[in-house]
């Protein structure tokens, strides 16, 4: 599976749940789904009790829930926890006696739908972030770089693909290096800097680091697209060599301005990411 783990909300209780690619599915928290319909103060411990009472009237449909790893609400470590497909949750709602019931049901629809609309028409997904970009209050020139961001995140990534790079792990290992190049640290230490841990770093950017790491990204793009790297190792060496054209860029713009790009400004104040550097 490749996974997009998040949480939503329905009435303000948190829902966690596993986005899968390859199907193109989405799969919850059974404990979070149990806990908001049965309003139960050990939703664990109800899901046991309930999951046994269905294996035992021989519902396979809810005894054969994958276990996939999710964050946990008290350390914000990895567990595996049961999650179910909505078809599944489904099938447990009619198991449980709640008010909640058809609300969520009808939530859960909506929550599909929206997913399934994104696939077939993108665009909606782009406007979809553009609104809730404004609702954070990031300003109009910061959304328009972002989204011109991901845009050219999704050419590297299908160059990528094209040169058999394996996503996930390898995916990380090329974008680390493209930032070496391009900001003189790692992903992980520029996170540091502007004082995040699990949030988006993209989105904690500000205007002047989007575009650095922009050209960084087209530039490997670009030069991927020309010189044909087959596989992993040939893909790093484009990598580097496209975060270093970035890289040059940046150090050039420093020493004429005398600032640094690379900010510990995040998106706390979002205001704040449209000031072009750090002195």
């Amino acid at each position: 599976m490749d996974n997009e783990t998040s949480v939503m909300l329905f009435q303000n209780q948190k829902i966690r749940y596993i986005w899968d690619e390859e199907t193109e599915e989405y799969y919850f928290s059974v404990i979070d789904v149990v806990g908001v319909l049965s309003q139960s103060k050990n939703p664990g411990n109800y899901w046991k009790v309930l999951k046994k009472r269905l294996k035992d009237e021989g519902v396979e449909l809810v005894t054969i829930c994958n276990q996939l790893k999710l964050p946990s609400y008290k350390d914000g470590k990895m567990y595996k926890t049961d999650v179910a497909s909505k078809k599944q949750i489904f099938r447990i709602i009619q198991s449980i006696p709640s008010p909640n019931a058809e609300p969520f049901k009808q939530w859960l629809a909506q929550v599909g739908s929206e997913r399934i609309d994104e696939i077939a028409d993108p665009e909606i997904a782009v406007e979809r972030a553009i609104s809730t970009y404004r609702k954070k209050g990031y300003s109009e020139e910061w959304i328009s770089q972002r989204i011109r961001s991901m845009e050219i995140r999704k050419d590297l990534t299908a160059e990528w693909d094209r040169a058999g790079v394996e996503e996930g792990l390898e995916y990380a290992i090329l974008t680390n290096e493209i930032s070496k190049a391009s900001f003189g640290i790692t992903t992980g230490q520029h996170k540091k800097v502007k004082g995040l841990k699990k949030e988006s770093l993209r989105d904690n950017m500000t205007n002047a680091e989007l575009v650095i790491n922009m050209l960084g990204e087209l530039a490997t793009t670009e030069i991927s697209k020309v010189e044909n790297p087959e596989g992993f190792e040939e893909s790093k060496d484009v990598a580097i060599d496209g975060g270093s054209i970035a890289g040059n860029a940046r150090r050039e713009l420093e020493a004429r301005t005398g600032k640094k790009i690379v900010s510990s400004k995040n998106a706390k104040n979002p205001k704040l990411l449209d000031e072009k550097f750090d002195d």
